[in-house]
């Protein structure tokens, strides 16, 4: 048995334990991993300090410390997530918030920012909405964990996922159709398409346009989706729909989608991707931010 067959086994087991002893075991693991991991946590704490750099360094290092726990513990309960019953699920994981916003037929996009309780709101979503649900992937290059993966996030309602290599075509067709697009587009994906607009104190942080895009494309509203860990599973709260989204100025647009992030994060600034190279794509010219 592999390794990946290995870890999957060892979800099935974990995914009958309490919460709380699920939850300590994710704090041991990350804080063991913000030692042992030096170059995510090289990554977490310079990220941390391009975006707040008003913040005391004692501070950046706390939620710092705490986004590796946070991340460890949003992984394993993937367990009970994509492995638990649906009761389960549902008594763990509440979706709060513009709840009206899902009625209808209306083209819709769900922002999707990468807070680590992403895939509990992913849940939270067709569990709460009889709406055909799209989302975009990414394929993970180990067979195993890729299964994984797609089985989980659709386990539930009428979830569809597309490759980012087919193109915009079938999510437009989605949109069009009535359907709801579940969009990550807050990290930095490399120069290609990719805009330069603010991010708290990073003037240029390259930013793909694609909410602004498709918006207009599938004459979709915009509502945005935040997921946060509680000490009771997770809760998902749905924005109204944005007013004046989009415009006919996709830069303007896609500034606009940082600044409300943005907003979300500062109420729960060790619960986002901090790990991730959000400033790895520079304007040309300029050097590393990570050097």
């Amino acid at each position: 048995m592999n390794t990946s067959r290995l870890g999957l086994a060892l979800m099935h087991l974990l995914a009958k334990l309490p919460l709380p002893v699920l939850r300590g075991i994710g704090w041991g693991v990350g804080r063991l991993l913000f030692i042992l991991a030096a170059p995510r946590r090289k990554i977490a704490l310079r990220n941390l300090e391009l975006c707040f750099p008003e913040v005391p360094a004692a501070q950046r290092r706390a939620w710092a410390k705490e986004t590796f726990v946070v991340f460890c513990q949003t992984f394993i309960d993937r367990s009970w997530l994509w492995l638990g019953s649906e009761a389960l699920v549902r008594s763990r994981v509440q979706l709060t918030g513009a709840l009206h916003e899902l009625e209808g037929d209306t083209a819709t996009i769900v922002f999707a920012p990468h807070f680590y309780s992403m895939d509990a709101g992913g849940l939270a979503l067709p569990l709460n909405t009889p709406r055909e649900f799209t989302s975009i992937f990414a394929t993970n290059p180990d067979p195993v964990l890729d299964a994984w993966f797609m089985a989980g996030r659709q386990r539930f309602g009428k979830v569809r996922m597309l490759n980012r290599a087919d193109g915009v075509k079938p999510i437009i067709q989605c949109l069009r159709k009535g359907g709801l697009l579940y969009l990550l587009p807050d990290m930095d994906y490399g120069p290609s398409d990719s805009v330069f607009v603010p991010f708290f104190a990073v003037p240029d942080a390259a930013t793909i346009p694609s909410l602004s895009r498709f918006a207009r494309l599938g004459k979709a509203k915009v509502v945005a989706l935040y997921s946060r860990m509680t000490p009771q599973g997770y809760v998902a709260e749905l924005t109204p729909a944005w007013d004046n989204f989009p415009t006919d100025d996709h830069v303007a647009d896609t500034a606009r989608m940082n600044r409300e992030l943005q907003a979300a994060i500062r109420t729960m600034p060790a619960q986002y991707y901090w790990v991730h190279k959000r400033f790895k794509t520079r304007p040309a010219g300029q050097d590393s931010l990570y050097k």
